[in-house]
């Protein structure tokens, strides 16, 4: 397998004597935008959580930048340029909009696609933050606290961007949003990985993906495959 920005090989994790990952392969190149599929409870959060070092993977390899960063601690692999938007968005209640942005800025000097994303950044990205920057995060609706959430993690100025489930559970509208936010992102160079069930968006702005099925690659191709083959949708995705 050639070596990505990120690249994952024979990658298996357990919970105590439940293994939920079993061999994972996977390759991010920089600028490269990556789909992580499949029903819930088939592995996509423990792989994310593997990935950035939440969890301690049992066998296989993860290199970053061509460094191996298994075993290392998350706030290592996290000063290495690696963000993560978690599901559930875990913004600090007792913390405004404005502190999360100055707390967790961190200038790279590797931006992407130009940009030094600073909190004036993410007000541009996100006006409606803009209007709440003195506001505390248990004062947000769940739409601002997953915007929050982003721009948390872009003012690290992450080389890797990881997303997990960010429009669940939002209006269609705020949904919207974050869909033009991650397509903004994109467009800008930023390398994503996106897991998200809405798989008729994550094909207009993904590269190719992965399928999950217990733990295991049930699939991987390009936008392209994916979108004319629906028989994968219905098999691994339940659409």
């Amino acid at each position: 397998m050639s070596e990505g920005l990120l690249s994952v090989e024979g990658l298996q994790t357990a919970y105590g004597q439940s293994q939920v990952l079993f061999g994972i392969d996977l390759t991010i190149r920089e600028g490269e935008v990556v789909g992580l599929l499949g029903r819930n409870g088939m592995g996509k959060t423990t792989l994310v959580r593997s990935i950035v070092g939440l969890v301690r993977a049992q066998a296989g390899r993860i290199r970053f930048g061509g460094v191996e960063v298994l075993g290392q601690t998350a706030d290592c692999i996290a000063r290495q340029g690696m963000a993560v938007v978690p599901e559930g968005r875990q913004v600090f209640p007792n913390l405004s909009v404005d502190e999360h942005l100055t707390a967790f800025a961190a200038r790279r000097g590797g931006e992407r696609g130009g940009i030094l994303w600073n909190a004036q950044k993410v007000y541009e990205l996100f006006p409606r933050l803009a209007e709440r920057k003195r506001n505390l995060g248990n004062q947000l609706s769940g739409g601002e606290q997953q915007m929050l959430a982003i721009g948390r993690a872009l003012v690290t100025n992450p080389r890797l961007l990881i997303l997990d489930e960010a429009t669940e559970g939002l209006a269609p509208l705020i949904r919207e949003e974050i869909w033009r936010c991650l397509k903004q992102l994109r467009e800008s160079g930023q390398t994503l990985l996106v897991i998200d069930k809405y798989v008729n968006r994550l094909v207009d702005i993904a590269d190719h993906h992965l399928v999950l099925e217990r733990g295991q690659v049930a699939w991987r191709g390009s936008s392209a495959e994916l979108a004319d083959d629906r028989s994968i949708w219905q098999r691994y995705l339940g659409v």
